[in-house]
């Protein structure tokens, strides 16, 4: 399997605020002549050539400290980053990413770009351990095609080896984009350690080589700088003569923030769905007097029969006591089925299953939540439950995930090689008591697992992999192939072994791999202290089974699993592929030692300390300042008056607390789409609501109890086969194509109406105190970058002509954005006032960003007004319906239903939630579906996912096939005009379908839908 890499708007942002520092430097390459050193070598006649070196041209004397300050400054507000008052260094650039979501891929991109826009080529890559080092060159090595792809070249990288020093000569001499990848323990030594980079050597030819390094002004790439840089490896730093040094972690120590210029925290990355949604199951030792029984309660099971628990007990056989699982019901006994152990004696009778709370209550009075376990537990068996949680975990998700063609691996950390692997004296290995435990459990829930219709080639799949080949130990191994524990220096919790990560790097591909002959391992042992190494992508549980302690944090814990999985063909599934459904596929689950409670409030500690710079509370200094924009593209700042009305209206609605904490109003009303908001910013709520988002609420971070979703929803069969859903169902389950037919000169007229109108292009200045404002007047042309010709190079003042074809690279960047022709963008272009068009030079990036989207805004109201749908032959099967698992919570997002197509219905807001009540308690309702994610409209703006399909019976009313879209207060709805066009497209789609059969609308409340159909 070869990996697939897509472009990313965050990762193109957080590259592009690196580039925009350094606005208005020229694209130059300098050489100079390198150091041929004292030794022998053998002379030539391309000599001059051979000792040739290229280095990174130094920043032009225009950009002075107060230039890139103020770039800093406009960049950091941008990004919503408080701003800095002053250069830390010159220069200290920091880019927070969280992790899993391809920071070094990130870093690798603002290398590219730094180079096409302004010639710099020589990067070191600092790194804090062998694990990041080859991790990184991993990196390196998979994304080289996909980069020399997009940019016409490709990085040389190298690892630096103090063996194989011509490396460092080439790294001088070539004029390509290079890369040096050193983990900092190779310079970070003194007195009797110094190392081989700071001595003369003979077969360097008495030259050092961190002089030869230093020469070529190398850009700094710090990865990890909290792990990098303490105070000696500062000083050492230093003498890389770095032009810039950019420092890239998701942990960035509090005092070493620098000047930020970009920030993907963790918040922000779990909203933008870039990582994998973070459930835990608990397990919680309970005291208990009444007994020493044992009882461990691993479910309850909840469907349209009376609910079912799924608990662990002692039982005594012929060959001693063992552990045994057993679904049961109200008045199942433990002394009768446990082969009368007198610790049952005691009343352990089933009194009450309750789905409402996950709990069981015995008539002795004992009660058990889900994950709760009483009486004699030592800690080989509190392991031995993690173990078997993660592989019912594992196979719950892998029964959801095999006909998405997903491999699922769970990750299980150790601490010592001999609880999964033992020698004898001969050399032979066996299972140590983990892979024991594992094998017992896995052969047990496999042996008793209860298939379901459909399921035949996922169970073909199970049964052609052995219990022994489905589990794997990654570790150090020794000389003989013997696996060893890991060596870890002093007060050093991960560990530098370089043959387990190679092991772990060379398998990644293959542990992708789903055909059971080439990679039937599913299930990994590893040891903790290699937990910086593991970043496959579909690891979808992780379980440590050591204590947790203060050594080990919650997020580095949980930090190995955060990537989104890949499907057979190494695509991401991210949301362009999954749409809404990001969250239901990628669920990292973590199977904890301790209570989910404790885990949770562990893990949103971390979380809290790592989002500190966000703000708390909202308050009126919150909106102050702030830059918002209207539905018209029109820009307002904020003054304090109006950011006084937003607090106060805030508080009146009753989204804010006293202490300005989000209430659950807020979020109640944001999901129904009714947020109110003060009159003087209605226009902008969108713009107001984001900047309310970037406040740091815990509870919006808070990972989810793996156990509280209780429900799965199982489709009726007897209601997929009424007559009512058939006949709903083949009204509505053609697919359609669809055709605009706009007049294209009345878009291109529109379209120059309108930028004539709104398009205003901020300018780029220098603010340059000695008068040379003339000088460097073009450098709008110079930031713009590869389409321009130098005319000097090295001549800084000298006036620098855009080339022939700028106007070639505007005209296709609009035409990638707006997806017009050519001739169209052409004539837009023409047609604009000269006044306008000149703003391109004073910023390009923003003039094309404004210009896309106002033409993008007149091509989606040409589209209502022009769009039609033809019907296909393909049609929706009732799939859609039976494939993707939905889940919820019984009483919180999940609710029992009658006249559903499933059991239960799973609702995003209250005004779901009242609509489908009032559905389901309607005789007149045949049958209704909330409509999953799978079906959808193509539309020229993305696709429609509408929410409910209703069949009614008939003679109660005028229309009895009816498709929903529910949204807010229809009074005060202010749909954006994409809404609005995707909303004409489906009522479009319906009459194309259906011959005016099934009606679709936009409605509030059942109320407004009852008044449509009995029309």
């Amino acid at each position: 399997m070869k990996l697939q890499f897509k472009h990313q708007q965050f990762q193109e942002d957080a590259a592009k605020a690196v580039v925009d520092v350094f606005a208005g430097q020229p694209y130059l390459t300098p050489t100079y002549m390198m150091d041929r050193g004292d030794g022998a070598y053998q002379m030539g006649l391309e000599e001059d050539r051979n000792f040739t070196g290229w280095s990174n041209q130094k920043l032009v004397p225009e950009l002075s400290d107060e230039v890139i300050l103020g770039h800093i400054q406009t960049i950091q507000s941008a990004h919503q980053i408080a701003p800095s008052l002053k250069l830390e260094g010159r220069f200290n650039l920091t880019i927070e990413m969280e992790t899993g979501v391809g920071k070094t891929y990130t870093y690798i991109k603002t290398m590219y770009e730094l180079n096409r826009c302004y010639g710099w080529s020589k990067f070191i890559v600092v790194v804090p351990s062998v694990a990041i080092r080859e991790g990184v060159y991993k990196s390196f090595q998979m994304t080289q095609e996909h980069f020399a792809e997009e940019y016409g070249k490709k990085v040389r990288f190298f690892v630096y080896n103090s063996a194989q020093l011509t490396e460092i000569d080439r790294f001088a001499s070539d004029s390509s984009i290079n890369v040096m990848i050193i983990n900092s323990q190779a310079f970070n030594a003194r007195g009797k350690d110094v190392r081989r980079i700071y001595m003369k050597l003979d077969e360097f030819r008495s030259r050092r080589p961190i002089d030869m390094i230093a020469k070529t002004n190398p850009i700094l790439i710090i990865d990890e700088p909290q792990s990098v840089e303490g105070k000696q490896t500062r000083e050492r730093l230093k003498e890389f003569c770095p032009l810039f040094t950019l420092r890239y972690s998701a942990t960035h120590k509090s005092d070493s923030i620098y000047n930020m210029i970009y920030r993907l925290d963790a918040m922000e990355a779990y909203n933008k769905r870039l990582v994998k949604k973070i459930a835990v199951k608990g397990i919680t030792e309970t005291g208990s007097t009444a007994t020493d029984g044992y009882v461990y309660l691993e479910s309850i099971n909840l469907s349209k029969k009376d609910p079912t628990a799924t608990i662990q007990f002692d039982m005594k056989g012929a060959s001693g006591i063992r552990k045994v699982s057993r679904t049961v019901a109200e008045g199942f006994n433990l002394y009768d089925h446990s082969g009368h152990m007198e610790e049952y004696k005691n009343n352990f009778v089933v009194k009450h299953i309750d789905g409402r709370d996950d709990s069981i209550e015995f008539l002795n009075g004992n009660k058990l939540y889900a994950g709760d376990v009483i009486g004699k537990v030592d800690e080989n068996q509190l392991r031995r439950i993690q173990i078997r949680e993660t592989i019912l975990s594992h196979i719950q998700r892998e029964r959801q995930l095999f006909y998405k063609g997903i491999k699922v691996l769970s990750l299980f950390f150790i601490d010592e090689v001999a609880k999964y692997k033992v020698y004898d004296a001969a050399g032979q290995s066996g299972n140590g008591i983990y892979a024991k435990m594992f094998e017992e459990e896995y052969t047990d829930i496999i042996g008793n697992l209860q298939s379901v219709i459909g399921e035949d080639e996922y169970i073909k799949y199970l049964n052609s992999i052995k219990p022994s080949a489905t589990h794997a130990g990654y570790f150090s191994v020794d000389k003989k192939g013997k696996m060893i524990d890991c060596k870890l220096a002093k007060k050093e919790t991960t560990s530098d072994d370089i043959d387990a990560y190679d092991l772990i790097m060379k398998n990644k591909e293959l542990l992708l791999d789903r055909n059971p002959k080439r990679s039937p391992v599913r299930f990994i042992f590893s040891h903790s202290a290699l937990r910086e190494g593991w970043d496959n992508p579909n690891v979808f549980q992780i379980c440590t089974l050591k204590q947790s302690g203060s050594d080990v944090r919650k997020r580095q814990e949980v930090g190995r699993g955060l990537r989104l999985c890949v499907n057979q063909d190494g695509e991401r599934m991210d949301s362009g592929v999954l749409g809404n459904d990001v969250h239901n596929i990628n669920v990292l689950t973590v199977i904890a030692s301790e209570s989910y409670d404790s885990f949770a409030k562990g893990l949103q500690s971390e979380l809290a300390d790592a989002v500190a710079n966000r703000p708390k509370a909202v308050t009126p200094e919150l909106f102050m300042g702030r830059t918002i924009t209207d539905a018209q593209g029109s820009t307002d700042v904020i003054t304090e008056d109006v950011a006084r009305e937003i607090w106060l209206g805030m508080r009146m609605e009753g989204y804010i607390d006293k202490q300005g904490s989000l209430t659950d109003k807020y979020y109640e009303d944001k999901a129904n789409g009714e947020i109110k908001l003060t009159d003087e910013v209605a226009g902008s709520a969108e713009s107001v609501i984001g900047i309310i988002d970037s406040i740091y609420d815990a509870k919006a971070m808070q990972p989810e109890n793996a156990r509280s979703n209780n429900v799965e929803l199982t489709v009726d069969e007897d209601k997929l086969a009424m007559p009512e859903f058939k006949a709903l169902w083949n009204r509505i389950n053609a697919k359609s194509v669809y055709v605009v037919d706009f007049d294209t000169d009345e878009l291109v007229r529109k379209s120059i109406d309108a930028l004539d109108r709104k398009l205003r292009v901020s300018k780029i200045y220098f603010k340059v105190e000695t008068g040379a404002m003339e000088q460097i007047k073009s450098k709008a042309e110079l930031e713009s970058g590869a389409s321009f010709v130098k005319e000097e190079s090295g001549t800084y003042g000298a006036t620098i002509h855009a080339s022939s074809n700028v106007k070639y690279d505007l005209v296709g960047k609009l035409v990638d954005e707006t997806g017009l022709t050519r001739k169209a963008v052409i004539a837009i272009l023409k047609g604009i006032q000269p006044s306008v068009f000149n703003q391109f030079k004073d910023n390009p990036e923003e003039f094309i960003i404004k210009a896309a989207a106002l033409i993008n805004d007149e091509k989606a109201t040409a589209v209502i007004e022009h769009i039609t749908y033809d019907v296909l032959d393909e049609r929706y099967g009732t799939d859609i319906f039976t494939e993707p698992t939905i889940k919820g919570k019984l009483g919180l997002n999940a609710m029992k239903a009658n006249r559903h197509l499933y059991d239960h219905i799973v609702y995003d807001s209250t005004n779901e939630r009242d609509f489908a009540t009032d559905l389901d308690t309607n005789k007149d309702v045949a049958v209704y579906v909330k409509l999953p994610d799978g079906f959808y409209i193509s539309t020229p703006v993305g696709k429609y996912n509408p929410d409910w399909a209703i069949a009614f019976y008939e003679g109660t009313v005028k229309h009895i096939y009816f498709v929903a879209e529910t949204k807010g207060s229809m009074s005060s709805m202010q749909l954006r005009l994409i809404e609005q066009s995707k909303i004409h497209c489906a009522r479009e789609h319906f009459r194309a379908i259906s011959n005016g059969n099934v009606v679709y609308d936009v409605v509030d409340s059942y109320k407004k839908l009852m008044d449509i159909v009995i029309k």
